[in-house]
């Protein structure tokens, strides 16, 4: 058997990290919560991918998708609770 990750192309890989995070804010209407193990690796590559994007180095298309899932992100951020 093969490990999934060796099949699916970077592209692919990509998209399967933005479709899981895209889902998961949906449902839980919050971020992946840096507290939660099973959270961790959305919460890594969101982080991964900002700082991918800020240094410049970055595909143009993934960008622009990379902004949805932003926009979906600003609505869920943590607010202060005092």
């Amino acid at each position: 058997t093969h490990n999934i990750s060796t099949i699916m192309t970077q592209d692919e890989r990509w998209q399967a990290q933005y479709d899981q995070m895209m889902t998961f804010m949906n449902e839980n209407h919050r971020r992946p919560s840096k507290h939660r193990l099973e959270e961790h690796d959305m919460l890594n590559w969101y982080k991964h991918v900002k700082k991918a994007i800020a240094k410049g180095n970055y595909p143009p298309h993934r960008i622009e998708k990379f902004a949805l899932l932003q926009q979906v992100a600003n609505k869920y951020r943590r607010k202060n609770q005092y």
